[in-house]
């Protein structure tokens, strides 16, 4: 059965941080919708001024965070000890688990184009050892034909396996260059929450051409065994994200995110009485 497009979220500027620019295309009212995606933020500029006060130090529970930035720099720091820079093509998988504390500061780019994506965590792995993933661009795997080129960055694509399987959710996740005038064809799990995030060009995900793609929107699929994308007269770049949905109880506080109410009130008490981060 063919996923056809069931829900088109159009993201909110939004300023975060220390003050940074951005679109929040999904957040607080879309997380049942898209289960196990918890936010997705966009950025694109060519303006140092949307993005260098950064995100100065800041708490994370429950959750994972993946940045996957095209075109930047962005240095980072965490209370695991790691440092290092996020640069074209990179991609960092953070697993904040039982608790982080860590930095994100954008440096003056040309361009900071990219996204981060907030992967929640099943109830049974939320209080988790942390661990921090480094991805660089030539660890991710290119497949490439005539009609694409997508980049691999976790699970599998065409029996080729992505940078990482993921250890707790294991999404699938492809940075998709659909050709001029190409299709794109997928068998995928029947069941999986599955979306895309149209990044730039034009196409249709249905073969019968009726609904031409927007820009900078995030298209929900419903349930179904095959994904079908052609692009038109101008190349088409999306994400294609899928994961099997958690369907557990959410709740949400700033950076951090647990199933019940009493644990996220646990988690801002441990943070008051220096007690947050686990020995």
């Amino acid at each position: 059965m063919l996923r056809e497009i069931k829900t088109i979220v159009t993201g909110m500027t939004q300023y975060d941080g220390a003050g940074v620019k951005l679109v929040r295309v999904l957040g607080n009212d879309t997380v049942k919708a898209f289960d196990p995606f918890l936010m997705l933020d966009a950025f694109d500029s060519k303006d140092s001024k949307d993005y260098v006060k950064g995100f100065p130090w800041h708490p994370h529970r429950g959750i994972e965070t993946i940045t996957y930035l095209i075109h930047g720099d962005i240095e980072h720091g965490d209370s695991l000890g790691n440092r290092g820079s996020i640069l074209d093509g990179d991609c960092q998988w953070m697993t904040a688990g039982s608790g982080i504390m860590h930095q994100e500061m954008p440096q003056e780019s040309e361009q900071m184009l990219g996204i981060q994506l907030w992967l929640n965590l099943p109830a049974k792995d939320k209080m988790t050892k942390p661990s921090y993933g480094d991805i660089t661009h030539d660890q991710i795997p290119l497949v490439e034909t005539d009609a694409y080129q997508v980049r691999v960055i976790s699970g599998e694509f065409m029996g080729q396996s992505g940078a990482t399987q993921g250890k707790y959710v294991k999404p699938q996740f492809y940075d998709v260059l659909l050709k001029p005038d190409s299709v794109l064809e997928l068998s995928v799990e029947k069941e999986d929450t599955l979306f895309v995030y149209v990044l730039s060009g034009e196409g249709w995900f249905d073969p019968s051409e009726q609904n031409l793609t927007e820009q900078r929107k995030a298209l929900l699929f419903s349930e179904g065994d095959e994904f079908y994308v052609k692009s038109g007269k101008d190349p088409l770049r999306f994400f294609f994200l899928s994961a099997k949905p958690l369907k557990e109880p959410i709740a949400w506080g700033g950076p951090i995110v647990m199933n019940t109410r009493e644990e996220l009130n646990l988690a801002f008490e441990e943070l008051r009485n220096d007690t947050f981060i686990k020995k």
